[in-house]
């Protein structure tokens, strides 16, 4: 392609709309602009990198017996109220009504559009098992969209659904899917890891999320250098600490007037947070519950949930908690607490600390587990850096990280709402065992910009450049300079590489800018030694530049682009 002729509309200042490296690349690189809030459309040269990704995608999936289709994007409601997530999605869902009235929504995601269609056609043990995948637009309203194409309101994801007759079988699918992701993560010159997550809305017994570690990344990963183990902060076990001993103190209450954060308590006792055990109350549906950690810990909700079963959580009114615990915010405790309370396994073993009274203005001083009204012990805490490992108690590490693809076991909650059955060797019906795989394309174009990046621009890996090649002829005005320029352009078009020379008539140093800035990894610079028939040979990855014969130019081109 002639740079003279592309749309790349490059910026020079960094956008102000920008707030990670990847999102300001994109913008000042020409690949996207923003359209309204979370919605980007995609210029030429993003859209080129865009389908690169979504072909290694196709090539892996199909190299696992997947089969791709195309689902509507638009979903009926009655299909979403039968498998019982309808309202599960809550806001986030775009919902419409046709003219005569009929709910749609635009789908969030496809398990029950995949799980009717299979309903409907398959019918045998025989025709199991089943990968089938799409790489469709999803829907979301997201109440913050930000980091550009990472959390979008729009967005595309290639989304596969396995079918299977019985859990051997889901294993089998399941490792399929698996090794794909890792062959595509591999391909797009990403540093991944793979690490235990939670099951979140889309149900199922076990997940994984190939996560690119980032210091911009959403997601909190914890990992063992000496296992192995990883996990998010979701999903991230933290085992039961030792016993303590016995405390000693005498339980006292303590008139702490507009002392109500951990801060002001810990100035106001002389103590670390650690020494309080906080109580927070929260509405579980119809229910209201309390939890209980130590106070300088974060509440995991995500493990509440699960605990508690419930499909909606979130922190009670001031209303609510002074109803239920006689005081105002802020001194809630766990002492003749009369609603279900669940504290996480360090307050079991806390002895001697600090709690509020359920009294306005109170606190409680050497409390012990004995003086509480504790239903339960769970572990409902976030991991930190230096806990134990859960597999072998070596201190973990705690990363920032990316989630670029989410694979899950669904096992039978969608085929047993949707009624998607098949008949075993006995002639008997049995629901289908399911498996869900998900890769966001842009999300995933992004992490490799976060990865892949310098000062000058973007770096790209060989394997989604938008092209491999470029050639930059100095001096546009110089015959030697051209001719040469447009041999090698036609020889390296004539190999099936994608090559592009800039023909425009710009100052060399604007063109070498432009070069960095969208990060084509190979740079032929012909300059003021093409009459001794020399160019200049530049890897984008590496600052070294060197000399080489026009004539071995191609051959060390294929070298580097492993041709």
């Amino acid at each position: 392609m002639r740079y003279s002729k592309l749309f790349i509309p490059t910026l020079r200042e960094v956008p102000a709309e920008a707030e990670i490296e990847s999102h300001k690349l994109m913008i000042r690189a020409g690949l996207i602009r923003r359209f309204a809030s979370g919605i980007y459309n995609f210029l030429p040269l993003g859209y080129k990198v865009f389908r690169k990704i979504e072909n290694i995608i196709r090539e892996e999936m199909d190299n696992q017996g997947g089969q791709e289709l195309h689902m509507s994007a638009l979903i009926p409601a009655e299909v979403l109220k039968e498998s019982g997530r309808w309202e599960v999605f809550g806001p986030e869902m775009f919902k419409l009504r046709d003219r005569g009235g009929r709910e749609f929504c635009l789908g969030p995601t496809h398990e029950e559009s995949f799980t009717v269609s299979v309903r409907n056609e398959i019918r045998s043990y025989k025709q199991l098992p089943q990968i089938l995948y799409q790489i469709q637009t999803k829907y979301r309203d997201e109440i913050r969209p930000r980091f550009g194409v990472m959390r979008s309101r729009e967005f595309v994801m290639k989304d596969a659904y396995s079918f299977d007759k019985n859990d051997e079988g889901l294993n089998i699918s399941y490792k399929k899917m698996h090794d794909a992701y890792c062959a595509i993560f591999d391909r797009c010159g990403l540093d991944y890891t793979v690490v235990q997550a939670d099951s979140g809305a889309m149900g199922g017994s076990g997940s994984e999320e190939f996560m690119v570690k980032s210091t911009v990344g959403e997601a909190t990963i914890a990992y063992c250098d000496n296992c192995g183990y990883a996990a998010n902060d979701e999903k991230a076990e933290c085992l039961e600490p030792e016993d303590n001993g016995t405390g000693r103190g005498v339980l006292e209450k303590v008139h702490t007037p507009d002392v109500g954060t951990i801060e002001d308590l810990c100035e106001f006792f002389n103590c670390k947070a650690g020494q309080f055990a906080k109580t927070l109350i929260y509405k579980a549906d119809d229910h209201v519950i309390a939890a209980v950690i130590r106070g300088d810990r974060d509440l995991n909700e995500t493990k509440l949930q699960n605990l508690l079963g419930c499909v909606e959580l979130e922190m009670a009114d001031p209303e609510t908690i002074k109803r239920v615990t006689q005081a105002d915010v802020g001194f809630a405790g766990p002492k003749d607490l009369k609603i279900r309370t669940i504290a996480d396994f360090e307050v079991k073993h806390m002895t001697d600390f600090i709690s509020g009274a359920n009294e306005t203005d109170y606190h409680l001083k050497n409390v012990n587990i004995d003086d509480c009204s504790i239903n339960e012990f769970a572990d409902i805490r976030n991991i930190v850096e230096g806990d134990k490992c859960p597999l072998c108690e070596n201190p973990v590490k705690i990363d920032r990280g990316i989630e670029v693809g989410h694979i899950f076991k669904l096992g039978t909650k969608y085929s047993e709402a949707l009624g998607c059955k098949f008949l075993d060797e006995n002639g008997r019906e049995n629901p289908m065992i399911m498996g869900s795989y998900g890769i966001g394309v842009a999300r995933t174009m992004a992490a490799v910009i976060e990865q892949n990046c310098d000062e000058k621009g973007i770096v790209w890996p060989l394997g989604v450049a938008p092209y491999q090649v470029i050639i930059i002829p100095v001096n546009t005005s110089k015959e030697e300079q051209v001719e040469i320029a447009e041999n090698l352009y036609k020889e390296f078009k004539e190999m099936g590489v994608d090559v592009l020379i800039d023909d425009r008539k710009e100052r060399a140093g604007v063109k070498f800018n432009d070069a960095d800035l969208i990060g084509i990894p190979i740079r032929i610079t012909v300059g003021k030694m093409a009459g001794d028939g020399i160019v200049e040979y530049k890897l984008r990855k590496e600052a070294d530049r060197i000399d080489v014969p026009v004539a071995d130019v191609i051959r060390k081109a294929k070298i580097d682009l492993c041709l």
